[in-house]
């Protein structure tokens, strides 16, 4: 008590207001925030660099959930408080916008789908379509009905004409995410997985194929109108379309 009083007749009494704004507030003007963002299964990896980057940059802390885009969307209009949601597709960010949950979507990155397997002769023959056929071992996709990647890998199986050959062979995933996880532990042999997974270090171990077949995956992100955060939640999307946040997208094979 006696050191306190001596110190108050050291310094004058707007030096400890500013002191205590300081230490309330010591990476600048987000310190105190903390975002919570709803993110696409797909976007694991280059989600988390951004997002570290932008935390040491702004002093915002950004916590994200995983998880299909339907999962995600359901929870969003039952009420669940994401700042910002990435999807995996367009169509759910203009729902919400319609619906009046959310601000005008923008894309942020276009994902492809790919057959990734751990076992390097899966990749012996000259395309996806002919691995299918001469491999008799199940295969992974993701739910077609809540993942953006699982209805496009349905979509290239029915218009390479191979749903009949592989009814009974394939194995449904929750998300996109788990796909990888069935293929990388040989519960499946192989699996319709997102680019991005494929070629992180995990990936690397095995083979994948391109699929023509299946259309490029154009994700979208949308602001949800019952942010508490709109500032900080308005600086990390326009980070997130940075130049510097596509650098780290493009190494995960988004464009």
């Amino acid at each position: 008590m006696l050191l306190f009083k001596k110190s108050q007749k050291m310094f004058p009494r707007w030096f400890f207001i500013l002191l205590a704004v300081f230490l309330m507030n010591p990476g600048g003007s987000f310190a105190r925030d903390r975002l919570h963002v709803a993110v696409a299964a797909n976007f694991i990896q280059p989600f988390k660099e951004i997002a570290v980057i932008f935390e040491a940059r702004e002093g915002v802390r950004v916590d994200g959930t995983f998880s299909s885009s339907g999962n995600i969307f359901n929870q969003i209009t039952n009420g669940a408080p994401y700042d910002l949601f990435l999807s995996a597709d367009e169509l759910r960010p203009r729902l919400l916008e319609r619906n009046g949950l959310a601000e005008k979507p923008f894309v942020y990155a276009l994902g492809e789908v790919v057959l990734w397997s751990a076992h390097e002769e899966f990749c012996e023959p000259a395309d996806w379509r002919q691995a299918l056929k001469k491999t008799g071992g199940r295969v992974a996709v993701a739910n077609p009905r809540t993942a953006p990647y699982g209805q496009t890998a349905m979509a290239a199986l029915e218009g390479a004409g191979l749903s009949p050959l592989l009814e009974e062979r394939i194995v449904q995933a929750q998300d996109i995410a788990q796909t990888f996880h069935y293929a990388t532990t040989q519960a499946v042999d192989a699996a319709f997985c997102a680019l991005s997974a494929v070629l992180s270090e995990e990936g690397k171990k095995g083979c994948f194929y391109r699929v023509p077949e299946a259309s490029p995956i154009v994700q979208a992100a949308c602001i949800l109108k019952n942010t508490g955060q709109r500032q900080a939640t308005e600086a990390f999307a326009d980070f997130l379309v940075s130049d510097e946040a596509k650098r780290i997208k493009e190494r995960f094979g988004y464009r």
